[in-house]
């Protein structure tokens, strides 16, 4: 624990009242877990003092005059508390609230407005209490998700979510009251972000993410929200490739084997390959027919770039850390077959077609997706032909993108070529000499190039 924490809760002792962590960190020392996130909760005091107290330990900002909460930044550490706080709904979904500060609530009441019982306990540093009016820490011995206040829980939307994404990240079952409750909760007003936040949460917190996914099923956030997942519902496939079932039951194996390849890669890579991995079959509704007694879905690679983009729009993703992931997710969907497919013509595949294929997606992620997807199904299946596929990139140096042009624009200048049309025709004609394995080095290059300014003058 950050020793500024026991600071505060001391200095709020002296003054008359009192601090208690509650929420995620209390959650997480339950059960065994390490935790950076740091929620205060400060009984007896007014907002003036309390935040004369928290300008003596780092610098504070406000967040929302009405109910109060400051965020305390110390170092590289930042500390979020709060007065308990009172809602009352006013409004449609998750917005529709009107929060107030009241540093004189009771523990009790203040913890009814939480969502689960295992977020409703709170933790006393200074005597090292755990105070737990909801029974959260029975729930969490017993893996179960269980709302705190019925009336109360269906007035927020984004709770359904939350629940979907506990699920998954602690393996708990939701208990049937709370999936009851869940499925009577309209999510119609539920922003992307707000949407996207709980499903990168899932994606990337859990070991298994189909648990998560699973949840959304039985809650009814597939139904309300993502019509592309729930035609994967019974949709058949052959069985001699596909003996675990429909593409549902596939795509829940092939989102747990990407989960466990992915630790190494930065978020946005992480993302990219999760996201590929669970749109990857979307186009298999669409063009999935019976031939000759056969189970065939042609072209489904392709036929799921509309409803991979769809699914996108829903959640908003555009560019992350300035990695477009959109774009990334998209062809990582369209050549997921590249590997499998490749690697059965493999005395034909080209130095080029992998250098060529590196412009269009990377390959250590277009490898993953392939690994998850060959992986993910019942039966005795491996991944030869991936494995193949990335030692093959690897081997040309292309796994994370195609090779630097050799030949720049100043070296044509050089040579006298104005910079226009012509200059740019020259590079790209030089570039694909140089992914065939014809241009080597820069002595070949500009000789090509000089074949070519004649040809074109």
């Amino acid at each position: 624990m950050l020793p500024v924490v026991i600071e505060i809760c001391r200095k709020v002792k002296e003054m008359g009242g009192q601090a208690l962590l509650v929420g995620g960190w209390v959650r997480d020392r339950v059960m065994g877990l390490e935790s950076k996130d740091y929620d205060l909760e400060v009984y007896r005091l007014s907002p003036e003092l309390l935040r004369e107290i928290l300008m003596r330990f780092g610098h504070v900002n406000t967040v929302g005059e009405s109910f109060t909460v400051y965020k305390l930044r110390r170092g590289d550490s930042e500390i979020d508390v709060s007065l308990p706080r009172r809602e009352s709904k006013i409004g449609r979904g998750h917005r529709g609230f009107t929060v107030t500060g009241d540093p004189l609530m009771t523990i009790e009441e203040a913890a009814r407005r939480r969502d689960f019982t295992i977020n409703a306990i709170l933790y006393d540093p200074l005597t090292d209490e755990i105070i737990d009016p909801a029974g959260g820490v029975s729930d969490i011995k017993n893996r179960v998700i269980r709302v705190v206040d019925e009336k109360t829980f269906i007035e927020d939307s984004l709770r359904v979510l939350r629940a979907m994404q506990f699920a998954a990240r602690f393996e708990f079952q939701i208990e049937q009251r709370t999936r009851e409750l869940c499925r009577r909760v309209p999510l119609s007003d539920l922003p992307a972000e707000r949407i996207w936040g709980e499903f990168e949460k899932l994606l990337l917190l859990s070991r298994h993410p189909s648990i998560g996914l699973k949840a959304a099923l039985e809650l009814g956030i597939i139904d309300q929200l993502f019509p592309e997942l729930k035609a994967l519902i019974g949709c058949q496939q052959d069985p001699d490739y596909h003996p675990e079932g429909d593409v549902w039951t596939h795509t829940l194996m092939v989102i747990d084997e990407a989960a466990r390849i992915i630790d190494d890669l930065p978020k946005e890579k992480q993302l990219a390959v999760m996201l590929a991995a669970l749109c990857h079959d979307l186009g298999k509704p669409l063009v999935t027919r019976r031939e000759n007694g056969k189970v065939r879905a042609p072209d489904h690679d392709s036929a799921a770039a509309v409803p991979t983009a769809k699914m996108l729009d829903r959640l908003n993703i555009h560019t992350l850390n300035n990695y477009r992931l959109r774009s990334s997710i998209l062809a990582l969907v369209l050549h997921h077959l590249k590997p499998h497919r490749w690697h059965r013509k493999r005395e034909q595949i080209t130095d080029g077609d992998f250098r060529r294929l590196a412009r269009r997606c990377e390959l250590d992620l277009l490898y993953r997706v392939a690994k998850a997807d060959a992986l993910g199904r019942a039966g005795d299946f491996g991944a030869e032909a991936e494995e193949w596929f990335i030692e093959r990139a690897r081997s040309l140096g292309v796994e994370h993108g195609p090779p630097e042009p050799i030949l720049k624009g100043r070296h044509l200048i050089d040579l006298g070529v104005h910079p226009g049309p012509q200059l740019g025709r020259c590079l790209d004609a030089v570039y694909e000499m140089q992914l065939d394995g014809a241009v080597t080095n820069l002595t070949e290059a500009l000789e090509a190039a000089q074949l070519l300014i004649k040809e074109l003058s």
